[in-house]
């Protein structure tokens, strides 16, 4: 058997002129630069898009913090008023501490002098200087009320023991006496004179500065 010869194919022959080859090659190489180029850009402008998005953010929670501030700064305005009255309030209130810490009642403290005083006499007059604000934490340790009291006796009494009598009374600390004079023509012919010193837990204490500095 002879063998056959065996042909690859219709030869082709490249008919275009190397100057046509290199021009396209140079304009592909020209088309992916201007490519390169515009997807530069566009990465470009978008860092730039991005950039502005973020900054406009910014701004607008600056400006929402800056009305949020001046609302708040309005109302403190607002609320000045009212600092001013509790500052008023607070320096009246220290005043009439200071104004009023001594205050007492005084039927209480002419009814525990009563009730120290033998059958028949009489309370007639007195005269008693309140004390200062109170400074410690005993009332009956300070002096609350001090001064005199008169009394009248149709009769002789025991100064002594009414004196006694007058200490052991609440809120009483001292208390001293003598006669002072005496009569035959009247009704209440005898009448003493009594020295007496009241402790600080006859004060009310309504007045009194409330624990805290308030």
């Amino acid at each position: 058997m002879s063998a056959v010869p065996t042909f690859g194919g219709v030869p082709r022959v490249n008919l275009i002129p190397r100057s046509e080859l290199d021009r396209r090659e140079r304009a592909a190489t020209a088309r992916g630069w201007v490519w390169g180029v515009l997807g530069a850009l566009l990465a470009a402008l978008a860092l730039i898009a991005g950039a502005m998005a973020i900054s406009w953010a910014a701004d607008q929670r600056l400006a929402a913090e800056q009305a949020r501030t001046n609302t708040l700064l309005t109302e403190l305005a607002a609320l000045s008023d009212v600092s001013g009255a509790l500052a008023a309030e607070r320096e009246l209130t220290d005043f009439r501490t200071q104004a009023m810490g001594s205050d007492f009642a005084w039927a209480p403290v002419i009814d525990e002098v009563r009730a120290a005083l033998p059958v028949g006499v009489e309370l007639v007059g007195f005269a008693l200087t309140t004390g200062g604000v109170p400074q410690g934490e005993d009332p009956a340790l300070e002096v609350g009320l001090t001064g005199s009291l008169t009394l009248s006796s149709p009769n002789a009494i025991d100064i002594a023991q009414t004196v006694r009598a007058l200490r052991d009374r609440a809120g009483i600390a001292e208390a001293d006496g003598r006669l002072v004079s005496t009569s035959q023509q009247s009704v209440g012919a005898y009448t003493y004179e009594l020295s007496v010193t009241f402790d600080q837990s006859i004060y009310s204490g309504r007045f009194a500065a409330a624990e805290g500095g308030e």
